[in-house]
């Protein structure tokens, strides 16, 4: 008698960082439903190795947010890659969702650029709640580094905006 064992599928450590933001430099953070008081960007994994980072933002955000990028209010156009990546190690109480030995992630930080009021609907199942801040305020927030850091860059990709 032959039976087949599952293995369990694993994160691929290629993520995506999505700063969702206004014109006007109000950042979109949401509360990790698996750590309350955890504030954070729209953030994911690629679903497979080949998956274009592209399709994984749209992926992502639609899954946490509800914004659909393509749509008449959220063009593709309105996703910009940043060309900034961060390595970092990651923490050890997610390493279990990777394999054996994977201890660090390539983050890839993109921007989205949506209209004022764009209405959210987070997932309950991933996400707490929502709230938008002036981006300073924003990334003293987020409880990690790097996407703090992140959306420090912010005035680098909205003209007008002050540092």
């Amino acid at each position: 008698m032959c039976s087949s064992v599952v293995q369990p599928r694993h994160k691929i450590p290629q993520s995506v960082l999505v700063v969702i933001h206004t014109p006007e430099g109000q950042v979109l953070l949401i509360e990790r439903a698996d750590k309350p008081g955890y504030w954070q960007s729209v953030t994911g994994s690629k679903d497979t190795p080949d998956e274009p980072l592209l399709q994984t933002c749209v992926r992502e955000v639609e899954e946490e947010t509800g914004i659909v990028i393509g749509s008449a209010a959220v063009p593709t156009s309105a996703l910009r890659d940043w060309a900034l990546r961060n390595v970092y190690e990651i923490y050890p109480v997610w390493r279990h969702r990777y394999a054996p030995g994977i201890t660090h992630n390539t983050e890839h930080v993109f921007g989205l650029t949506v209209p004022p009021g764009t209405p959210v609907r987070l997932s309950p199942r991933e996400h707490l709640q929502h709230g938008w801040w002036p981006w300073r305020e924003a990334a003293d927030r987020c409880f990690s580094p790097s996407n703090a850091e992140a959306i420090l860059q912010l005035p680098r990709f909205l003209p007008g905006l002050m540092p």
